[in-house]
């Protein structure tokens, strides 16, 4: 009796790792983020960013030379080193009405020119930016904060909602950073494991997460086959227990059938 139970159990784990609905908003919003904030930029500039010395050289001595490196580094693959943003300590950063900026040739990347005509809130013109100090000993914590800010702020700028409508920003605040490049920080920092070791855990260096592991690992995938970057190049930079999850999306994302929404967003982002 066992033996033929098992005969006619399926081999595997042959379910998606999304339900249907939470994938058809993913690639919604992938739609969203490709018609939105300049496809030219993704295809021509937009990299996987990792957590190596590569994409984050040098050395600092200092909490504030920490964060001015990531910031400035985090901005420029954002494709955002040409906006007024401006990096203070925690205690010079002071809340202000975001001014309301022009642009043309895009919003992102080198060829874009930001205009700022809106000093009326605003006396510097610029859009002042902080951290949390206790982010530092997480580096991925803190790149992933500041891409989250720069998400925010593009989408505040840009004025079009996701699908969904505006109780989807924060979730799309993730999905369009990662559509920049910051998915495999994303992924990592989407849930913090507590550890044995009360001492080792800090929950206040923990970034603010809205898409939370699986979803974020989706997002990954989609950026990862829309970029054609093979999957071992990105599982090995994953934690070990997130890269199951991401080898089962991408092939779920890669197999011959697709949908007709990721076909659609393959024939934008390659051509």
């Amino acid at each position: 009796m066992l033996s033929s139970l098992l005969n006619r159990l399926p081999l595997g784990n042959s379910a998606p790792l999304l339900d249907e609905s939470t994938r058809n908003w993913i690639l919604d919003t992938y739609q969203w983020a490709v018609n939105e904030f300049d496809l030219a930029v993704f295809k021509q500039d937009t990299q996987l960013i990792l957590p190596i010395n590569k994409f984050y050289p040098g050395t600092v001595s200092s909490i504030e030379e920490m964060a001015q490196s990531v910031f400035d580094n985090t901005l420029t693959y954002a494709g955002m080193s040409n906006w007024p943003i401006r990096l203070v300590s925690p205690s010079q950063f002071v809340q202000k009405q975001m001014p309301k900026l022009e642009f043309v040739n895009g919003m992102r990347g080198n060829e874009a020119k930001v205009i700022n005509n809106d000093f009326s809130q605003n006396n510097s013109g610029e859009i002042l930016v902080s951290y949390n100090p206790q982010q530092i000993n997480q580096p991925q914590d803190l790149v992933a904060s500041f891409a989250q800010v720069f998400s925010s702020i593009l989408i505040a700028q840009r004025g079009v909602l996701p699908p969904g409508g505006e109780k989807f920003i924060p979730q799309a605040i993730d999905l369009l950073a990662c559509f920049m490049g910051f998915g495999v920080m994303f992924a990592n920092t989407a849930y913090q494991f507590k550890g044995g070791c009360g001492s080792c855990y800090n929950k206040h260096a923990n970034r603010e997460v809205a898409l939370p592991e699986q979803e974020m690992v989706y997002c990954l995938a989609v950026f990862s086959v829309l970029k054609t970057i093979p999957k071992k190049e990105v599982s090995y930079y994953l934690k070990s227990h997130l890269r199951s999850d991401f080898n089962k999306a991408y092939k779920e994302l890669t197999k011959s059938s697709g949908s007709d929404q990721l076909e659609n967003i393959k024939r934008l982002t390659t051509h």
